[in-house]
Order: structure tokens, then C-alpha cells, then sequence
């Protein structure tokens, strides 16, 4: 680009019209002051600047300028000098009013920008009972503040790039500077820089292009819309990643174990976190092979039932028409509907429908002889224990994996059921998210890895961060019950 003072004010914004192929909201306005020596146009988009600040911080100080050059008349933090085309239109793009002069060829930016925000509440996909309550925004700013009052340390790294060669989206690659692998962090810059796309939105555009495995059922990139559970990742050596316009915050790496971790198994004591967090893990298992389980035992297998239940299955499933696998998928699918028709009708309404809608459904399919009771049951859980899972991701990999498993199970019984949970093992195993493997902590085994997996020990014995994650600084905190030795030694002595 040529730099501005080889041409003139008309020129110029010719050239500016031209750059943003004449759009009807670019104001090219003319500024009528009488202390101003010569013509003075300013340049902006409407829809991004705010015409209060326009007044306060441009058409006010220029009034009261008398002569003065426009960079020390409009002094301040939020001006910024102009010398070529293309930053010129870079910066009103961001919300800046460009400030052009016949006299002053070099222009000035001026920050006016306008954002709309809505109040920081708590995310509707990640409540808690106990602990913090907010939850992030879209505007990136807030975010970041947010992160920042949870880290009040000077070791907090932020890192900014700009995705999509059209959209121009802010993004914003977080971690703790002493204690992240520097290889990881180098790892996630190198992919976000490799994403050469015109639009990239929202952190899950970024995510189909910066994992390991797109073609993987299984998410590979922990999604939250927490700034403490943000925090607590970039605390144990991970990165995160946030965008603007988006809420959602990227963690990697993340482990099996990582995406069934909830923040109130650290707000509870480690006995009830513990329990729950086992809770979770069981239900992993339930939510895709019970239904393949019930099949293959009606199918194949209705000699290990017991003598007491024979009897009941049995005429529960003598009159269905259907096979077993048909009965399946008829109310898998229905389940599925339901919960669509939950999020696309408004919150009043998908409640009572899914309540109504779910029990007019179950009762009238039974009794007009379509499905077996047996299956209602074993649907009903099926679903519970898949919405039981933190991570809407995996919960979506779950409910999506049941399907292949009743297919294998109505064709070869107990052992298409083994056949696929080993097929799912070999997968889980080969797995990795950022080179780091996506059973780290059981596979392969690490003693000093487990107390945090599918059990939580008690916070004084977590003294080290994950081995997997190669930090800098393997120790998280010193010994913190030295207080019980030197009281138990006191009431010795006494």
C-alpha cells in the first residue's frame, strides 16, 4: 500500500469506498467546526460505533482544538495514528472513526465501538450445586476478566490471533507460562495458524480443524463454558482457547477421565465426590450397551435370565410384532425426537409437551402392542444414564455409539456386543488429543496418575500436577498436614 501522505483527502476516501465496495452503512461525514483550519471528514461504520463517543472523544476535543495538529487534539489511549489504506480500513472494521484531514495527511483512528452484552450467569449445560455460578459471555473481554480474577498471577499468558481471512475472528490462546509443556502451547499455535478458511465463528469451527482424529466418535477437545473449570485446566498445565462472539472456551489436551469431571466433585468432600464420580463412569458403560444387552438376552440368550423374571419377559414380548432390534431402534428414535423438539421449542412449552409427549407416548405404544414394557424400562434408563455424563459431547458420542452396538447385538448376540467393546477399547486406546493419549492415567497405568481419574483423593494428597500433561512444575503444592503430626505429638506429651 502507498502511505497516505502521497495522497489526497479525496483521494482517499475514494479509496475507502472503493475497499468496502461503496456498502450504504460506510458514514463519510464532514466536520463543521469553526476553529478547524481545513476540511476534516469522518469515517465510520454505523452499525459498529457508538455516536455518544463520537461526540465525547472526537467532535468535542476537535472543536476546542485551535489550530491544534488532530493527534494532540484528540490525545489519548484510544486514538491510534493511520499511514496506510489497509490499516486504515483493518481499524474500522474494529470499530474505530477514522479522522481525515486535507492539511494532515497522516490520519488518526479513534476507538468508538459499541458492544452488546448480556449479565454473566450461570451456564445452562453446566450447573453445579455447590461452588461458583458464572459462566462465560461472548464478548471475549469479559471472559478473560473473568479468567484473570481466578489467576491473579503475572505467570498468565495470553496470546491473540485473528481466524478466517473474511471474519476476521479475535482468538485468544491462554496458559500459565511456567508451568505448560512449551511444546504443547507451540503445538496449538501452529494448528490455530494453520486454519486458512474465509469464516471462522465460534470455537467449534476451529475445533473440526485442530484436533487429531476428526473421523473419532469421541470428543478429543474438552468444551466448558465455566472461567473456574478454565481455570483449574490452565492451573494443572493445559491450554485453552477462546474466540469472540463465542462463550464456549477449547481445553486441551483432555483425557477420558478429564470429560467425566464435574466442578462439584472438588466442592464436595472426596468421599461423595468420589462416589458420584464413579456414578459417571458406570453410567459411560450403561448408556450404550444396555439396550444391545437387553437384545441379545431376548434374542440369544434367554437361558441366563433368571427362573423369577422368566415368566414376566415372557409374556411382556410374546404378542410384539416386532423383533427386538425394531422395538429398539422405534423408541431410540422417539427418545432422540423428544429431546430435539426440547431445545427447538421455547422452555415453557418443550417441558410440557416433553413430559406429556413422553408419557402418552410410552403408555399408548404399549398397550397397542408395538413395543414390550420391558423396553420402555430399559430405553428410559438408557437415556437418564446418558444424560448423567458433564460433557454434552460425550454424551452425544454416547447416545450415538448405542446404535452400532444393538445392530451387532441382533445379529451375533453377546458376541457382536464383545466383538464392538473391543473394537472400542483398541479405538480409545490409539486415541490421542494433542499428542497426549486419551486413556492417560489408566492406559498406560501410572500410580500418581489415578487419584484423580475415576476416584478423587483428598485435596492434600493431589500434590502433583498429571504426569501425562509434562509440565515444567510437576509439584502443585507442599505438604499441607504437618499441622496433625505436631498436634497428635502435643497430646503425647500431655
Amino acid at each position: 500500500m502507498e502511505p497516505a501522505p502521497a495522497i489526497g483527502l479525496e483521494q482517499r476516501l475514494q479509496q475507502l469506498q472503493e475497499a468496502f465496495h461503496h456498502t450504504d452503512d460506510l458514514v463519510l461525514s464532514v466536520l463543521q467546526s469553526s476553529t478547524l483550519d481545513s476540511r476534516t471528514v469522518l469515517v465510520y461504520l454505523e452499525p459498529l460505533v457508538d455516536s455518544d463517543k463520537i461526540r465525547d472523544s472526537i467532535v468535542l476535543p476537535l472543536s476546542q482544538a485551535l489550530g491544534m495538529p488532530i493527534l494532540h487534539a484528540l490525545g489519548g489511549t484510544n486514538v491510534a495514528p493511520v499511514t496506510t489504506l489497509k490499516q486504515a480500513i483493518d481499524l474500522v472494521l474494529l470499530g474505530y472513526c477514522l479522522v481525515c484531514s486535507e492539511t494532515e495527511p497522516l490520519g488518526a483512528a479513534v476507538q468508538v465501538d459499541t458492544t452488546y452484552t448480556r449479565s454473566i450467569m450461570e451456564p445452562q449445560n453446566e450447573k453445579v450445586v455447590r461452588g461458583s455460578h458464572e459462566g462465560m459471555v461472548e464478548q471475549m473481554s469479559i471472559n478473560l476478566n473473568l479468567i484473570r480474577r481466578k489467576i491473579t498471577s503475572e505467570k498468565l499468558t495470553i496470546k491473540y490471533y485473528f481466524l478466517g481471512t473474511e471474519t476476521k475472528t479475535k482468538t485468544a490462546v491462554i496458559f500459565m507460562d511456567e508451568i505448560v509443556n512449551p511444546r504443547l502451547v507451540r503445538k496449538v499455535e501452529r494448528r490455530l495458524k494453520s486454519i486458512h478458511s474465509d469464516d471462522a465463528f465460534s470455537a467449534d469451527y476451529a475445533e473440526d480443524l485442530i484436533e487429531e482424529n476428526p473421523w473419532s466418535l469421541f470428543p478429543q477437545i474438552l468444551h466448558t463454558e465455566r472461567p473456574d473449570r478454565v481455570a483449574a485446566n490452565l492451573m494443572e498445565g493445559r491450554v485453552a482457547v477462546l474466540m469472540e462472539g463465542s462463550p464456549t472456551s477449547l481445553i486441551m489436551p483432555v483425557t477420558f477421565a478429564a470429560l467425566y469431571q464435574s466442578p462439584d466433585d472438588y466442592n464436595s468432600r472426596w468421599m461423595v465426590g468420589s462416589f458420584f464420580r464413579m456414578i459417571r463412569v458406570f453410567s459411560f458403560f450403561l448408556a450404550f450397551s444396555l439396550p444391545a444387552i437387553y437384545i441379545a438376552v431376548i434374542s440369544y440368550h434367554f437361558e441366563i435370565v433368571p427362573n423369577e423374571l422368566i415368566l414376566p419377559m415372557q409374556s411382556a414380548v410374546r404378542d410384539i410384532p416386532f423383533p427386538p432390534i425394531v422395538e429398539a431402534m422405534l423408541m431410540e428414535i422417539t427418545i432422540e425426537l423428544l429431546r430435539e423438539m426440547g431445545i427447538r421449542l421455547p422452555t415453557p412449552i418443550s417441558q410440557t409437551i416433553g413430559i406429556v409427549g413422553g408419557l402418552v407416548i410410552g403408555d399408548a405404544v404399549v398397550k397397542a402392542g408395538f413395543v414390550s414394557s420391558v423396553m420402555i424400562i430399559v430405553v428410559a434408563v438408557t437415556a437418564i444414564a446418558s444424560f448423567v455424563v458433564p460433557s454434552n459431547e460425550m454424551s452425544l458420542a454416547v447416545r450415538l455409539l448405542r446404535f452400532p452396538f444393538m445392530i451387532l447385538a441382533s445379529l451375533f448376540g453377546i458376541l457382536g456386543i464383545s466383538f464392538g467393546f473391543t473394537l472400542v477399547c483398541i479405538h480409545l486406546c490409539k486415541l490421542e488429543s494433542f499428542g497426549t493419549p486419551f486413556l492417560a492415567g489408566t492406559a498406560p497405568f501410572k500410580w500418581s496418575d489415578i487419584k484423580d481419574t475415576f476416584v478423587r483423593l483428598p485435596q492434600w494428597l493431589m500434590n502433583t500436577r498429571p504426569s501425562f500433561l509434562r509440565t515444567r512444575r510437576k509439584r502443585s503444592q507442599a505438604s499441607t498436614r504437618k499441622w496433625a503430626g505436631h498436634e497428635s505429638k502435643q497430646r503425647k506429651t500431655k
